[in-house]
């Protein structure tokens, strides 16, 4: 067992000194994911991958409980995704300047890097979940979690050579779902 999982039992235990132990060890990693995914934001955003970070992280800690690391890692890809989610919809309101018109999305890593093109990767990525929760889950932790391939099949608990094939069918899924919708 690795030492965030042995924190994350100690928290489930209730002991009130896990959580303050949590963070100095995920923050790394953490921050390390924020920055990828602020990357290809707009150099004007206004959200830091250390805000991006706090705010994921007061996200996850409270009433959840995280079988072990890849677990937590998971929740916390979800948690920023749904951030940016929410930022990307603030920004595109009516009130902000919204109206928004869909672009040409060839490639998926490029439609991220635009507030139009994550909320059409979101919708996409939100029917692909009614179709098979898994791959959707899969595209999540590799796009959002900045998750490497093997990582995210130990996520997801699936071998490498699964993840690899939900990962082809995903990619010409959301590819073939963002061509239809501009």
């Amino acid at each position: 067992m690795t030492d965030v999982t042995v924190i994350l039992n100690a928290i489930d235990a209730g002991d009130p000194h896990a959580a303050s132990q949590l963070l100095p060890l995920v923050y790394d990693e953490l921050r390390k994911l924020a920055a990828a995914k602020m990357a290809g934001e707009n150099p004007n955003h206004t959200l830091s991958a250390t805000a991006l970070v706090h705010e994921a992280y007061l996200r996850l800690v409270g009433d959840q409980n995280f079988e072990n690391r890849g677990h937590f890692f998971a929740a916390a890809a979800e948690a920023m995704r749904r951030i940016l989610i929410d930022r990307a919809r603030q920004r595109s309101a009516l009130k902000h300047g919204g109206g928004r018109q869909r672009v040409p999305l060839g490639d998926l890593a490029q439609a991220l890097q635009t507030s139009d093109g994550l909320l059409a990767v979101d919708e996409a990525l939100e029917r692909l979940g009614q179709v098979d929760a898994g791959k959707a889950e899969l595209v999540k932790l590799r796009f959002f979690g900045g998750l490497t391939m093997p990582e995210a099949a130990a996520a997801l608990g699936v071998s490498l050579a699964t993840a690899e094939r939900w990962w082809t069918f995903a990619k010409a899924w959301l590819f073939a779902e963002l061509s239809n919708s501009e």
